[in-house]
């Protein structure tokens, strides 16, 4: 209980500066400098109002110069990197390579998940990340067996897996819709997710994001807020599946159901 309460509170500190990376990274600005200010009128934001998820109830979710309304988006992110956080500590604590390879991963996910949702775009420094990511956790990795070299090996092999299956869904989207399906940036978001988890990762991974991603297209389309022609992102759901997977391994044959005849 102490390790998840210290690893929560730990994670919504993160969750706090993630907030200034996915504000500040698609602009090319500064992460480091100004200190955090509102987007509105620019006041700088102080300390006691900078306290992750306490300051946004105490603020009523308003600026306290300007009075602004502020998104709930900073709120969500912080308890989500928080509850991560807590989750992966628990799970992996007695792998401390392994916890800090998949909690480093996972921040890198969750700012890419926002980004792309806001952006439609994702960076290939993220994308690299996740792979020097994956390359350095593969001794500690869980899920890869063998020695040093057979370790680095299914941490390439994955990475080629991912890469290469988020390819060929793209070359067969177009050749069916004519148009650009999949994203440049998901080929090698997968590449580094597949570093990470390997190819039965991948498998898993792609699996639960097609799923993830069909529910969100179709609730959109019930509440009328898209049509069959609209562009959704594809990452956030790899990222996803992705979290899951760097907390237990979702093997593929988990998808399929023997039925007696």
């Amino acid at each position: 209980m102490l390790i998840a309460t210290a690893a929560f509170i730990f994670g919504l500190l993160i969750g706090s500066f993630l907030n200034v990376c996915i504000a500040r990274l698609p602009k090319d600005e500064s992460i480091l400098w100004p200190a955090s200010r509102c987007p509105r009128c620019l006041a700088p934001i102080r300390l006691y109002d900078n306290i992750p998820l306490l300051s946004f109830a105490l603020l009523g979710g308003r600026c306290r110069a300007c009075k602004a309304a502020i998104s709930f988006k900073y709120p969500a992110v912080e308890l989500l990197t928080g509850l991560v956080t807590a989750l992966l500590a628990v799970k992996w604590q007695g792998n401390p390579g392994w916890l800090a390879a998949s909690l480093l991963a996972a921040y890198v996910l969750i700012i890419v998940s926002v980004v792309d949702f806001e952006t439609m775009m994702i960076s290939d420094a993220f994308s690299l990340a996740l792979f020097v990511l994956g390359l350095a956790g593969s001794l500690a990795n869980p899920y890869f067996e063998g020695g040093w070299a057979e370790r680095l090996g299914s941490s390439v092999a994955g990475a080629a897996a991912g890469a290469g299956f988020i390819w060929g869904l793209a070359l067969l989207g177009k050749q069916l819709y004519k148009k650009e399906a999949v994203g440049e940036g998901d080929i090698f978001l997968m590449g580094g997710i597949g570093a990470l988890c390997g190819w039965q990762g991948v498998a898993s991974c792609v699996v639960m994001a097609s799923f993830f991603g069909s529910v969100y297209g179709v609730s959109l389309l019930l509440l009328r807020r898209a049509d069959r022609m609209s562009q959704m992102p594809f990452g956030p759901f790899l990222a996803l599946g992705a979290l899951i997977n760097l907390y237990s391994l979702v093997k593929p044959e988990a998808f399929f159901v023997l039925v007696p005849f």
